[in-house]
């Protein structure tokens, strides 16, 4: 029996080539159990042949029938799903002392991620004390024996990774209910489990060019992998414009190492970003939408040289002062050019290294983005490809995302949650990528989402209310998931779109420094007025700060950014605990609330008044209307808030009514208000805070 064992691993092993590590992590004379996601139908025969022969494996009685020879190779112990008292020869098994192997899912997963964890698992592991060892599988999914046939391109022989973590034990308070205890410790499995499948998933070097070979070879060279509304590429056209583009800009960027877009989202940005990131280029992506003078600033804080653009972008965005000005300080490069500059020798040295699957230059592998804070010179936030393929992963640990999956994205690539979410998410996932050049065309975009059966769509708390109010309710018939990220979103907005449309929008939270996302809302775990938990692999700590509820969040973790570009000062390190400057409360089951920003309080007669609660409350009594506060210095009372609104109908007094009846402060009455049209926004549809507060001080010093 052993020899035949031996033989079938070895034949096994080596057509799957499969990558085994973490089996020190278990000690075969013990009790333990160990836990595995559970993807296809093979997931059992290579635990089976991996672990000592020491281990019990749990099977279905129906799987037992059917598969009866096979099993005859392994220690089993048989149990009825429908039986109550399954568990109890589960239990038994564990405490006659070998490990256990359960799938704590109960079901091969039919949409690529995890599904839910029982609560039988969770009442073992808490009755036996047993220690628990979470066990990451990847590959079998993509095998004929998934259960993923239109969602994945599969095959007969994947490369599989079985990867065994280390052990813990459960946590749960005796004195609580069984039921809730069972709830908790079933949560903390899918937590631990989802570590484990991120941390599995991580390398120590990534280059995000490299990622997007592997993506082609994975999802097929065909894969009609980006598109815009003027044409649509597959991984090998994508890769083929890279090299040849690449090739072409080695010799005008020599000795240069950052180098800057200004682009619009469309293919053309998506190859040039590939394309120098191919040459070991760093791309520092420019908002233009936040004026000339702070793009100049930024070209200077990141060292630019050259700028590469579209000659048509930038004649139809008005550009063309802005390009003059590089001009004189640099070279700008126009993409048009260059293109026109291709020749046939060019494409049969692209076309030879796609061919041979030529890897990217060697370089500093770093993204430039560019904050739009309230400091008078943009700070460039220097992100690594493993920070932002980090966030990659950990959104793909969490959420289920297929081929079949179409992603709009309008959220410009200046914008981190544009780049990373919008952009590679789905470039390098496999999923198709359709990319819109403004989030601002408010009656187009719902009419898009329709026309191109897109299921995936990411916007602002801003940007998603236009469109709700914009679209016809059959337009986003299609969306499986709606993220909203980069500001709080409003109430009457997750409303509305359940209300018109019958769509509950995923409500995540990140900054820039974190690649974006830090926590989000799943199907698998969602909190209503949450931004969901922490994604796997972060770990946070809470700064109390007197006087004001919840904490100031401090982050690390593998999408935590390399460190900032300061103007004048050059790069400076990220340390080893990341200010987010945000006030938040993570309750007992981890989901993280946002409270306010740490700048967005007034201190008013030394008492700290929470700006963001202002607007709610404005907002909850005047909803027809958007309003926006900003604290300007006071001599008498330190500070006083300004409160600029849209809505006719606020006044002082109905102000103040509306606050007090909604249980706020005194303190928190606005000392002015300013009615405008609309609130000024940045390009990422964030409110422009800088620029009311500016506002209400040139109209206090009138």
């Amino acid at each position: 029996m052993k020899v035949m064992v031996a033989v079938l691993r070895w034949i096994v092993f080596r057509l799957f080539r499969v990558r085994l590590s973490g089996l020190g992590h278990i000690d075969a004379t013990k009790p333990a159990l160990l836990l595995p996601n559970h993807v296809s139908l093979l997931d059992g025969v290579f635990l089976m042949l991996a672990l000592p022969p020491e281990v019990v494996f749990v099977v279905n009685t129906g799987i037992a029938k059917r598969f009866a020879p096979f099993l005859k190779f392994c220690r089993i112990v048989t149990v009825d799903p429908l039986n109550p008292y399954s568990v109890r020869h589960m239990i038994k098994a564990v405490q006659q002392g070998s490990p256990l192997v359960v799938f704590p899912e109960g079901r091969i997963t039919t949409t690529g991620g995890m599904m839910k964890i029982y609560g039988g698992v969770a009442f073992i592991a808490l009755k036996t004390g047993a220690p628990v060892h979470p066990v990451a599988i990847n590959g079998p999914e993509r095998s004929k024996l998934s259960y993923l046939n239109g969602l994945l391109r599969r095959r007969w022989f994947p490369p599989v990774d079985v990867t065994i973590g280390k052990a813990y034990r459960l946590e749960s308070d005796s004195g609580l209910p069984v039921k809730v205890r069972k709830e908790q410790a079933a949560a903390q499995i899918g937590r631990m489990l989802m570590q484990e499948l991120f941390d599995s998933r991580m390398k120590p070097d990534v280059n995000l060019f490299d990622e997007l070979i592997a993506a082609a070879a994975r999802n097929g060279a065909g894969f009609p992998a980006c598109e815009d509304a003027s044409q649509r590429i597959g991984y090998k056209q994508l890769l083929l414009a890279s090299h040849v583009l690449g090739r072409k800009l080695a010799a005008k960027l020599e000795g240069e190492t950052n180098v800057a877009l200004l682009m619009p989202n469309a293919v053309g940005h998506v190859v040039a970003l590939f394309a120098l990131i191919r040459i070991g280029k760093t791309p520092a992506i420019l908002n233009f939408s936040s004026g000339m003078q702070a793009v100049l600033d930024a070209c200077e804080t990141a060292g630019v040289r050259t700028v590469i653009t579209s000659r048509q972008f930038v004649e139809k965005a008005k550009l063309l002062p802005l390009a003059g000005r590089l001009e004189e300080r640099g070279a700008v490069l126009f993409l048009e050019d260059v293109r026109s500059g291709v020749t046939l020798g060019d494409k049969l040295r692209g076309m030879i290294d796609y061919r041979m699957k030529r890897r990217a230059d060697p370089g500093a592998n770093e993204v430039v983005l560019f904050t739009s804070g309230s400091e008078s010179k943009p700070k460039g936030v220097v992100l690594s490809h493993r920070n932002i393929f980090a966030n990659v992963q950990q959104a793909r640990t969490v959420i289920d995302f297929t081929s079949r999956d179409k992603v709009f994205n309008a959220m410009p690539m200046f914008h981190s949650f544009g780049l990373t979410a919008g952009t590679l998410l789905p470039l390098l996932s496999g999923m198709k990528l359709f990319l819109y050049p403004s989030p601002l065309h408010y009656k187009a975009i719902p009419e898009l989402v329709y026309h191109n059966n897109a299921t995936i769509l990411f916007g602002t708390s801003t940007f998603l209310a236009a469109y709700a109010r914009a679209a016809h309710p059959y337009d986003f018939y299609s969306l499986r998931y709606v993220v909203a990220g980069a500001e709080k979103l409003k109430e009457d907005v997750r409303q509305l779109w359940y209300d018109k449309f019958g769509i509950r929008i995923l409500e995540g939270y990140g900054t820039t420094e974190t690649a974006p996302v830090l926590a989000l809302n799943t199907p698998l775990a969602f909190r209503k007025g949450s931004v969901g938990r922490l994604l796997p692999g972060i770990e946070c700590v809470l700064e109390k700060i007197p006087g004001i509820e919840g904490g100031n969040l401090y982050v690390r973790g593998p999408n935590v950014m390399k460190g900032y570009l300061l103007h004048g000062q050059g790069f400076v390190p990220c340390p080893d605990w990341y200010d987010c400057g945000d006030i938040v409360d993570i309750d007992a089951d981890g989901f993280v609330t946002v409270l306010s920003r740490r700048k967005r309080f007034a201190k008013i007669a030394g008492e700290m008044v929470s700006l963001n609660a202002v607007e709610e409350w404005i907002a909850r009594a005047f909803p027809d209307g958007e309003a926006a506060a900003v604290s300007v210095s006071d001599a008498r009372k330190g500070e006083r808030i300004v409160l600029f609104h849209t809505s006719p109908d606020v006044t002082v007094a109905s102000a103040k009514e509306a606050i007090l009846a909604a249980g706020g402060t005194p303190l928190g009455v606005p000392s002015r208000l300013a009615r405008v049209e609309k609130l000024p926004l940045l390009g990422s549809g964030k409110t422009d805070y800088v620029a009311l507060k500016r506002m209400a001080e040139s109209d206090i010093g009138a």
